[in-house]
């Protein structure tokens, strides 16, 4: 008696085994060569795309989901989050980010990751991407970075926050990798300082032409993606650009340099995820710092 079961399958690339399970796989896996060389795309070796991910390719702020995944383990308190997140809403949601609060982001981030292992951090990410931000991604965008890579082309995130946790976003989602802010490693523990700064802005642009210079990629056959007007210096660097679920302020530059506009929102689903997005660099600024502090404290002998 046949006692495989049902078929299963599991994605692979390269040299991976493809495990689908019963006489199924033994006809395929038979095949699979011809299978392989029939509908295998060549790769593009010159073009490819880059997402921003806040409110781009997830709804709301990865940041704040983080967050809220690290208070449901009490790592950090849900009161935190709210105390100390109200006093940047208002900043976030009326006026530009300054210098001043991004240092403040810096400082509170590092302090509270110094010490720990990398691997517990990216455990974390894994964990919590899967309960909190797997049915948050916008499937339109993901649509569009998956027509990408049918095209052959490499599909890269471009976020401020982690890189291990855009990695985790983009291993999931299946994508090449991502590019994000680079915590300084010594022996696999965070030390709690950085490399280079933040990935924000004019940080971003920059990171995209030294990737593209890495992949011997040509900036004017690539694609762009974001929703902020603080990523127009992205979007001005490669060849196609397009605002996804834009600001205000980025939907009239869109509109004034003739990029392509995407919007995957309606009113009730803006509404709905208003809040998490303006609030994500103030959860970290607060809830890490109080952490931080909460840590210090306990460590201090009585």
């Amino acid at each position: 008696m046949d006692e495989s079961g049902p078929p299963t399958a599991s994605a692979a690339t390269g040299d991976e085994t493809h495990v689908l399970g019963g006489r199924v796989v033994a006809a395929y896996s038979a095949a699979a060569p011809e299978l392989e060389a029939a509908l295998a795309v060549p790769m593009d070796p010159q073009a490819a795309a880059f997402f921003d991910v806040d409110n781009t390719m997830l709804r709301g702020a990865s940041l704040y989901w983080f967050a809220r995944g690290m208070a449901t383990r009490d790592y950090i308190k849900t009161t935190d989050i709210l105390r100390f997140g109200w006093s940047q809403l208002k900043f976030r949601v009326l006026a530009a980010e300054r210098p001043d609060d991004m240092a403040s982001a810096r400082a509170a981030a590092l302090a509270f990751v110094k010490g720990w292992p990398v691997r517990k951090l990216e455990a974390l990410c894994e964990e919590i991407f899967d309960e909190l931000m797997a049915e948050r991604i916008w499937s339109g965008t993901l649509a569009l970075a998956q027509l990408h890579l049918a095209a052959g082309q490499r599909v890269w995130l471009v976020t401020a926050a982690p890189v291990e946790l855009g990695r985790v976003i983009a291993d999931r989602l299946g994508l090449t990798g991502a590019l994000g802010t680079i915590a300084e490693i010594d022996d696999g523990v965070f030390t709690g300082r950085l490399v280079g700064d933040l990935l924000h802005g004019p940080a971003k642009a920059e990171a995209v032409k030294e990737l593209a210079e890495l992949h011997r990629l040509d900036l004017s056959m690539c694609t762009a993606y974001s929703d902020s007007i603080n990523d127009v210096p992205m979007l001005s660097t490669v060849g196609h650009a397009v605002a996804v679920n834009p600001d205000s302020r980025l939907r009239r530059e869109a509109r004034r340099r003739g990029w392509e506009t995407r919007d995957f929102r309606t009113a009730r689903k803006a509404a709905k995820i208003a809040v998490p997005a303006a609030l994500g660099i103030g959860v970290v600024i607060g809830a890490a710092t109080t952490a931080a502090a909460l840590r210090r404290r306990d460590s201090e002998p009585d």
